[in-house]
């Protein structure tokens, strides 16, 4: 592994752990040339499906772009780094266990909708506004009561 800050071709590792919920490992590194330290990830390559977009067109799963929707949501937002990554990676788990090769982006934002409902509730409003195309204070209402209206049901 190339050091991230000095780019010396070799590393080492301090501390590996995995966990047993994600085939995620998690390895603490060591830069022996500038003494610098990071962490890397790896995780088990699968194949995702394509997404389908309302016009019709196609275009690969970007788990970037998916964490950049969500983090812009979240912004100045108190959830942990960790818990977002979490989310992402159960939204990943629920396309593959789809079995499809194809999902409309419609599907995706439907996940992501239910992640920042657990997530943040001021998140899942912003993130609902631009997904549903908020037009009018009605619609902001409606989806404010969307999210309290299960806080009801279990009391």
């Amino acid at each position: 592994m190339r050091c991230p800050f000095c780019a010396h071709e070799d590393t080492n590792v301090l501390d590996t752990r995995s966990n047993p919920g994600t085939n995620v490992i998690r390895r603490r590194r060591r830069c022996p040339k500038c003494d610098k330290r990071f962490t890397t990830y790896e995780r088990v390559e699968l194949r995702m499906p394509r997404l389908v977009k309302k016009d019709g067109s196609r275009s690969d799963f970007d788990r970037d772009k998916l964490v950049g929707s969500m983090m812009l949501a979240l912004r100045k937002r108190p959830v942990a780094t960790e818990a977002i990554d979490a989310a992402v990676d159960r939204i990943e788990e629920r396309l593959r266990s789809l079995g499809e090769r194809e999902v409309p982006t419609s599907r995706v934002g439907d996940l992501v909708m239910r992640e920042l409902a657990r997530l943040d509730k001021i998140a899942y409003i912003r993130f609902a506004s631009v997904y549903r195309s908020f037009e009018t204070p009605d619609d902001f209402r409606e989806a404010v009561q969307e999210i309290k209206s299960p806080r009801r049901r279990r009391k």
